[in-house]
């Protein structure tokens, strides 16, 4: 009795290991309850600031570019001053031609107002002094507008530059396009004002390239070949039946010469020129025609001697000369010009055009 009564004795006191066992087991829980403690405060809904993160900064503006300069100067002022020169000269030239007034030529010799006064000074009815005055004044207002001066709304930097380049590659082709004529449909007269106003636009082509420079402008130069082709077209175009006036000119004789024709002719030509011969149709022209010598290569070497064709110089252009009186009682506008019929056909023409207008019938001919 007495062991069974130490036994239970023993078993209900508290015992060490049973103590620690307890304790472990007691941390153990309490840093479970930690942990979720922890987790359940990471899972908490996170603040209004967390849901709604502030957008992210926009990235920082590129400085602008600085402009180009030329010899110290901006291309801006360049242009602007070489435009405001142009602006002027064709001021005067459009006085003159408004008023009908003599044009001083500062080169003795010089053939300012012959030019002036001639078919190729209107392009598609608009004198063409104004055409350049519009031009000028528009670089100039649009180099100003570059420069800092708010002349023009809605247009940005880039704008302006791209304008600038496209009228500056339009006003530099058109100005080789009037040295062509100024060299071939004006031989031995001199156009001060002419030469002035080709250097002033070839001038501005290039400050604008400078402006953009090489690299990037070899991005651009589709853009400025069409623009070119446009404009050579719509001069062409304008000019096919214009004539040089030779009015006045006495300082230099244009002897005639003979033009060779090098095309053979087709069936079709020489069947079209015995039609126009048989029922009395003419072409009129002066051997310095160039679409005259254009129109008799349309028809090839056998069918143009079958033609009626009237030379209107026959004895030279220039000092003294003057146009054949039967042209001049026709009362021409322009060279070459067909009398067909009664009606007047200016300029050079197609065979097809010549053939409607004459009433030809093709009769076992093609036209090729």
């Amino acid at each position: 009795m007495a062991t069974i009564s130490a036994t239970l004795s023993i078993s209900f006191l508290p015992s060490p290991t049973r103590f620690a066992v307890a304790t472990t087991a007691s941390s153990s829980s309490s840093s479970r309850i930690k942990r979720r403690a922890r987790f359940r405060c990471c899972a908490e809904p996170s603040s209004p600031e967390e849901e709604n993160p502030s957008p992210p900064a926009p990235p920082p503006v590129k400085p602008p570019a600085s402009p180009s300069t030329l010899w110290g100067i901006s291309t801006s002022t360049w242009s602007a001053g070489v435009a405001g020169l142009g602006f002027l000269e064709t001021s005067y030239l459009s006085y003159l031609k408004l008023t009908g007034s003599e044009a001083f030529c500062p080169v003795a010799g010089g053939g300012c107002g012959n030019v002036l006064e001639s078919d190729y000074s209107v392009v598609f009815g608009i004198p063409l002094p104004l055409l350049g005055l519009a031009a000028y004044g528009l670089v100039t207002a649009l180099s100003l507008q570059e420069n800092g001066k708010k002349l023009l709304s809605g247009l940005d930097e880039l704008d302006i530059r791209l304008t600038l380049l496209l009228i500056s590659t339009s006003m530099a082709t058109a100005s080789a396009y009037f040295l062509y004529i100024l060299s071939t449909r004006f031989i031995g007269t001199s156009c001060s004002y002419c030469l002035l106003s080709a250097f002033l636009s070839f001038t501005l082509f290039f400050i604008r390239v400078k402006d953009f420079g090489l690299e990037r402008i070899q991005k651009l130069a589709g853009l400025q070949l069409a623009v070119a082709l446009i404009v050579a077209l719509a001069l062409t175009n304008s000019y096919s039946s214009a004539t040089t006036q030779l009015k006045g000119t006495d300082d230099f004789v244009l002897e005639p010469y003979e033009t060779e024709i090098t095309t053979e002719s087709t069936p079709f030509a020489i069947a079209l020129a015995k039609h126009l011969h048989s029922i009395g149709a003419k072409m009129y022209g002066a051997f310095w025609c160039s679409h005259c010598n254009e129109q008799k290569q349309i028809f090839g070497r056998e069918a143009t001697k079958i033609l009626d064709y009237v030379e209107c110089f026959p004895n030279g252009a220039g000092r003294g000369k003057k146009m054949a009186p039967e042209c001049a009682a026709t009362g021409l506008e322009g060279f070459p010009t067909w009398i067909i019929n009664g009606k007047v056909v200016s300029g050079d023409q197609e065979l097809s055009t010549l053939a409607e207008e004459s009433g030809f019938v093709v009769e076992g001919t093609e036209q090729s």
